[in-house]
């Protein structure tokens, strides 16, 4: 039987459905993950995006400080913060994933809310501030809106790296479907012996890369949409000259 067969005949399987190790439970459990972390990165990140995109204050340190936050590895970060968190008495598993997953959802919502607002177009903002708005009025009815389509997709991009690296979160006992990939390689994978640790990582992967393309797709059609009223690309009305031919059998005839 091919490592496919395999993974259908899990699927089709009825146990694989229920229990506290059914899908439906572990989908929940990595949703509970990956929003808890983004709840807390999103607010964050926006508000210092937002501020430094205004102000035009702390940019470099604080762009420096997230791009370095894209360079350290997701595992080196659960890594360093697993320790803390057992010393605060947070226990394994589900804080220390939310903290590792939250370091990392920060960088691209900040990168991309701090770009959008610095990109609005400067004579719109003079023009603003001509006609009596102040900076609050200038920043939640100008750029705001002109920024949102850039904002959502940081939030786009944050998600679906959190969707995917939660599955490491399994190691250090946590749930969700990493659980799946872990509990298969701890069943073992080769051999005729190996089938159920097959079918786990390859289904537990198939999951990750399943949700993490729902995610992408439902946040990308989010994104479309938050496009503000007149600022699409409009359309070229092209009229056509006179034919250069027609001018020279004229001039011809005469």
């Amino acid at each position: 039987m091919s490592v496919l067969q395999e993974v259908i005949t899990w699927f089709g399987e009825a146990g694989t459905w229920t229990g506290s190790n059914g899908i439906p439970t572990r989908v929940q459990e990595h949703l509970m993950l990956s929003g808890t972390a983004l709840l807390f990165a999103a607010p964050v990140a926006i508000a210092v995006g937002l501020f430094i995109g205004h102000t035009r204050k702390a940019e470099f340190i604080t762009v420096t400080i997230a791009n370095l936050g894209r360079a350290i590895p997701s595992f080196a970060i659960l890594a360093f913060v697993f320790p803390f968190t057992l010393e605060l008495g947070l226990g394994l598993g589900f804080w220390p994933t939310v903290i590792a997953l939250f370091f990392l959802a920060i960088p691209p919502i900040l990168t991309n809310t701090y770009v959008g607002v610095k990109g609005v177009d400067q004579d719109t903002l003079e023009a603003a501030r001509g006609m009596g708005m102040s900076g609050g009025q200038i920043l939640r009815t100008i750029e705001v809106p002109l920024a949102a389509r850039l904002i959502v997709s940081g939030l786009r991009t944050s998600s679906v790296q959190v969707v995917a690296t939660a599955t490491l979160g399994a190691v250090i006992a946590s749930g969700g479907l990493g659980r799946y990939i872990v509990d298969g390689f701890a069943f073992g994978t080769f051999g005729p012996n190996g089938v159920e640790g097959r079918q786990m990582v390859v289904g537990g992967a198939l999951l990750v890369a399943a949700l993490a393309l729902l995610t992408e797709v439902g946040l990308g059609f989010l994104e479309r949409l938050m496009v503000p009223r007149g600022m699409t690309e409009p359309r070229l009305h092209v009229t056509p000259g006179p034919d250069p031919r027609s001018e020279e059998m004229a001039q011809t005839t005469a």
